[in-house]
């Protein structure tokens, strides 16, 4: 392991630093890697988030409350998911990502699949833990080859892209799992959703290559301290990378939440159908969200690089115009008022996850880009998805006396508080972005 990592360091040092000129970003290569890595992701969140449309199935087979529900569906899938992601990233930012991403494709997909043949809420649980351990693998290694396949300017919209996985997944197979949950069983449902990946993950390993760390950047891939601590400590020390730690994990709580309970409180406060809000509420979500992320991204990468922080300053924003817009999807009472907090909302949460991961890496040592984004996922999980879900689920269960089916229209009004401490956050981090960008290449 050190010595194939002094050797890569000795190609790049020996190569004379470059700013990108004369490259040429979206090359069928790099066209090629950017669409597969976002057919992964694409698989990603649908087979962690369909659990959430089988909610009202399982808990009606299993006879289980929505505290355990909220466990299993957060807690865990999330311990194994966030904890084994850093020594994952880890050995990313020394080994073959490709080769990483591949094996865990397979893994999680093969888990998918074990989902459906479950028998109680324990077998549930495990799937979940080794589902989460699979996908440890996939996001922070797949920001770190998209970071060396497109230059610092390019990667905002390059990471925009890929963040439209979630709304590719939401607008084309959520509605088919839906379908096939609703005439086929929540069951059928894991496994269909789990085959094709274990297919995919092989085409994968045999097509795409590995991108040559630091060919974007205008420094060479220093070989960094073996000791992971070393690592920690030196993206703990700056200071925009704090605060978008703690931004990210307001907008975990978010994501997470309101994605395993919004299917539920539609089911139960609007008296809509599985099948109803797959085909109709998925659509809405992931149309809006891919044209907010998409808009967000463009217009980050058309701006003037005397404009650095606004490329964190626009995602800021975007957030903090997410809480108002739960508050009136959740407390609406006619449709056309929620369906328009929905709107709004779907096209305004997700526009930061793009340059929210590109200025992650941007302030992040060449060799700690995986290690950078995994940590960012590992508080964004640990405390957004799993106490998000879990803390919507247990208020369901005390003020259930109450307000009886109504009760989750005010568990999840959390939504609307954590984006708006999000954008806080984020436009703190945005003061000190262009210094910590230039500490991260200098040193």
């Amino acid at each position: 392991m050190h010595r194939n990592a002094g050797v890569e360091n000795m190609t790049n040092i020996s190569t004379p630093p470059n700013n990108g000129a004369g490259q040429k970003d979206w090359t069928p290569n790099a066209v090629y890697t950017l669409g597969f890595l976002c057919l992964i992701s694409v698989f990603n969140y649908l087979d962690r988030s369909i659990l959430g449309l089988a909610l009202p199935l399982i808990k009606a087979e299993m006879q289980v409350s929505d505290a355990a529900l909220g466990l299993v569906s957060g807690l865990a899938f999330v311990l194994f998911y966030s904890i084994l992601g850093v020594p994952i990233a880890w050995a990313a930012d020394r080994w073959n990502r490709k080769n990483i991403i591949a094996a865990g494709f397979a893994f999680w997909s093969a888990m998918t699949v074990l989902t459906g043949f479950v028998a109680n809420i324990w077998q549930l649980a495990l799937t979940r833990f080794l589902m989460g351990a699979g996908e440890a693998t996939g996001l922070a290694p797949s920001n770190s080859m998209l970071s060396d396949t497109f230059r610092t300017e390019r990667r905002p919209l390059a990471l925009a892209i890929f963040s439209l996985s979630s709304s590719i997944a939401f607008v084309i197979l959520f509605p088919i799992a839906g379908w096939i949950a609703e005439h086929y069983g929540w069951r059928t449902m894991f496994i269909c959703a789990g085959v094709p990946g274990v297919i995919f993950a092989l085409i994968f390993y045999l097509t795409v290559k590995e991108p040559k760390r630091g060919a974007k950047e205008n420094a060479p891939a220093r070989k960094l301290p073996e000791n992971i601590g070393a690592s920690l400590r030196y993206l703990l020390s700056t200071r925009t990378y704090v605060f978008i730690l703690a931004g990210a994990t307001f907008m975990g709580a978010n994501v997470f939440a309101a994605g395993a309970w919004t299917p539920t409180f539609l089911s139960r406060v609007h008296e809509m159908s599985m099948a109803d809000v797959a085909a109709s509420i998925g659509p809405i979500r992931g149309v809006l969200g891919a044209l907010g992320v998409l808009l967000g991204g463009l217009i980050i990468d058309r701006l003037s690089p005397h404009l650095t922080s606004w490329r964190i300053k626009i995602p800021a924003i975007a957030c903090a115009l997410a809480g108002p817009s739960e508050a009136l999807f959740l407390l609406g009472e006619t449709k056309m008022v929620w369906l328009l907090g929905f709107a709004a909302t779907s096209f305004v949460t997700l526009i930061h996850q793009g340059p929210i991961f590109a200025a992650t890496m941007n302030v992040a040592r060449i060799r700690m880009r995986a290690l950078s984004v995994a940590v960012l996922v590992f508080c964004a999980s640990l405390l957004g998805q799993a106490v998000g879900p879990l803390i919507v689920g247990v208020l369901n269960d005390v003020l259930a006396p109450q307000y009886g089916q109504m009760a989750i229209r005010y568990s999840l009004l959390i939504i609307a508080v954590t984006p708006v401490c999000a954008g806080v956050c984020f436009w703190m981090a945005a003061v000190s972005y262009e210094r910590d960008m230039a500490r991260a290449i200098e040193e």
